[in-house]
């Protein structure tokens, strides 16, 4: 039986936050959809807005022997960000990461590559610019590449996503003009437990999306 306040799949869940994002006044919008899943969402964000998606890359940076947990991320340029509280309950110090940083600002990199396809990004200077996620855990990612973006100049830089830990909503409230989300549960576990299918995001469905937005 499918649980309320389910999500069939991250499509439907983007359908259903652009409706809310559609209430309000936005200055010459952008749909950034964070690479992966937040492309899918951002892409029928995008739709529903009718407004331009471009898409937004960062990396989290996993806890030795723990690479599910987050305890920091990092763009494709710019200095990582961490997660200090969780740095602190483990023992680690940002030298104790060096390796994963330069790891996954690589593939970081090589995402940003392969997804703007020799093309410049969008201009995002002036205008209202929306991160789209497919949810939001620990929010460390969310963090970086918001804290990237903020040095483009926007009108306003907003963070949008179908579920949210509340928690960690509040948190990334220092780092985004606003923070937007369709459910944001105290029952909040991960990101994939409001989804019946959470399918993995591949690099050709990213490319897809972007080439028919």
């Amino acid at each position: 039986m499918r649980r309320r306040h389910t999500f069939r799949d991250r499509r439907e869940a983007g359908r259903a936050l652009g409706e809310l994002l559609r209430e309000r006044e936005w200055l010459d919008p952008l749909v950034l959809g964070l690479a992966r899943g937040g492309v899918v969402v951002g892409h029928a964000v995008a739709e529903v807005l009718g407004a331009p998606l471009d898409v937004a890359v960062a990396r989290k940076i996993g806890a030795p022997g723990q690479p599910e947990f987050g305890v920091g991320a990092v763009t494709p340029d710019g200095p990582p960000c961490y997660d200090e509280h969780s740095l602190s309950v483990l023992g680690l110090r940002p030298a104790h990461l060096e390796a994963a940083c330069r790891a996954e600002r690589a593939e970081a990199r090589r995402r940003a590559v392969v997804y703007q396809r020799g093309r410049p990004p969008v201009p995002r200077a002036g205008r209202d610019v929306l991160v789209v996620d497919d949810g939001l855990a620990t929010g460390v990612t969310a963090r970086a590449a918001l804290r990237s973006l903020r040095e483009d100049r926007p009108h306003g830089l907003v963070f949008a996503a179908p579920v949210c830990a509340p928690e960690a909503a509040a948190a990334l409230k220092s780092d985004a003009d606003e923070v937007l989300c369709l459910l944001a549960p105290h029952g909040f576990r991960s990101v994939g437990q409001w989804y019946t299918d959470f399918r993995q995001t591949g690099d050709d469905e990213v490319l897809e999306l972007l080439e028919t937005s």
